[in-house]
């Protein structure tokens, strides 16, 4: 077997989805995601670069292929070559467990768990809109509830404002859900050390789960500062884009959470390179309820359960991102439909239930049959080999 074609698909819906099917002389496709968002095209070129290296490779060399495309350059692969890299090492992957008959996992070191802890995401506009938006998903079966740093009236975040209005929602939500409800907020690296800090002291009290990306990841000194000033748990990594970018945080413990995603580190179901041993490790794992409303697509989706049920190390996997749970409309409520197309595919696409996802699968690799819906915009994925 030889790989002789790769291709790129960008699908266009909210953003741009940056699709990989590496294809072989033998008939076995397979389907990889590059999660960086907003620089879909660099990434589309990085694969063209690498496509002459990769034709006539044996595709069971993952390994070899791997070292190729990370070490082959003079220039050290970072961010664009990465998310490129991970796109055709799932790819790859899913090529080896089509031609074996087996799961991804199982070419790992066999499942070690079988249901794995998730949370959902929420929003409104108001404080009262989150608050309803929450109380919902907790009636859905979510154990760990997050939501996002707001407050933008022009389209420019205010950061004193946005971190008053954090402390009013998280004060209002422990309120009205009570103790024991996991509560996490996201913060997506927009705070200077000074309103992180101010944020993270304030929030001690209501004793989040993890603040997320509490400051920019460039300066691991930033996150020093941080952890020295705060009792909070914090959580960072989605923007690294291999181990030895989490080497220093992990190692100094200034995170609780190490976050790493399999379409953006340059690895995908293979452990040992995209997971530091952190304490605690989430992976990203965001599940499908409206396409409009997800970070990452099916591939990816797919790719990191295998990763996570083959790990049980350390308390690996505590908790892995799951769907936003609704996009709440001006009066508060979720509208039917958004009701009926998130259990459409919770049922169909992950097969969760009460925030718990069962690992169920059966001669899987990890993606399979993507059809593209090109009158809408709109992807969605059978998942015909994965269940």
């Amino acid at each position: 077997m030889k790989i002789s074609d790769i291709k790129v698909y960008l699908a266009k819906e909210w953003r741009t989805f940056c699709f990989v099917v590496v294809e072989t002389d033998d008939g076995i496709s397979g389907i990889g995601e590059a999660g960086l968002t907003g620089r879909e095209l660099a990434v589309q070129g990085a694969i063209k670069h690498f496509k002459p290296l990769l034709i006539g490779q044996d595709p069971f060399r993952t390994e070899h292929i791997w070292q190729l495309l990370f070490r082959g350059g003079f220039f050290p692969a970072q961010r664009v070559l990465t998310a490129a890299i991970a796109a055709i090492d799932i790819a790859l992957w899913d090529i080896k467990g089509k031609a074996l008959g087996v799961p991804v996992y199982d070419l790992l070191g066999g499942r070690a768990r079988d249901r794995v802890l998730t949370y959902n995401h929420n929003g409104g506009e108001t404080v009262e809109e989150l608050v309803l938006c929450c109380q919902r998903s907790l009636e859905d079966g979510w154990k760990v509830l997050r939501w996002g740093l707001g407050h933008e009236p022009r389209g420019i975040l205010e950061p004193g404002a946005a971190v008053r209005r954090a402390i009013k929602e998280i004060e209002a939500l422990r309120l009205a859900l009570g103790d024991e409800v996991k509560l996490a907020i996201d913060v997506h690296t927009r705070l200077d050390p000074a309103d992180a800090i101010w944020l993270c002291q304030e929030f001690e009290q209501y004793r989040p789960y993890f603040v997320e990306d509490p400051l920019r990841v460039e300066n691991a000194q930033s996150y020093r500062n941080l952890r020295a000033r705060t009792t909070v748990p914090l959580a960072a990594g989605e923007q690294y884009s291999s181990k030895w970018e989490f080497r220093q945080v992990v190692e100094e413990e200034l995170i609780d959470f190490a976050r790493t995603t399999s379409a953006s580190a340059a690895a995908s179901p293979k452990p040992r390179r995209s997971r530091p041993p952190a304490r605690r490790t989430i992976l990203i794992l965001p599940c499908i309820t409206r396409l409009a409303r997800s970070p990452l697509r099916p591939s990816c989706i797919s790719a990191c359960p295998h990763q996570i049920s083959r790990c049980k190390s350390c308390r690996a996997a505590r908790a892995k991102a799951c769907p936003r749970s609704c996009s709440t409309s001006r009066n508060g409520k979720m509208a039917a439909c958004c009701r009926r197309k998130r259990r459409a595919w919770a049922s169909s696409l992950i097969r969760t239930r009460c925030a718990n996802i069962r690992l169920k699968w059966q001669n899987c690799a990890i993606c399979a049959d993507l059809t593209a819906r090109s009158q809408t915009g709109r992807i969605r994925a059978r998942q015909s080999s994965i269940w």
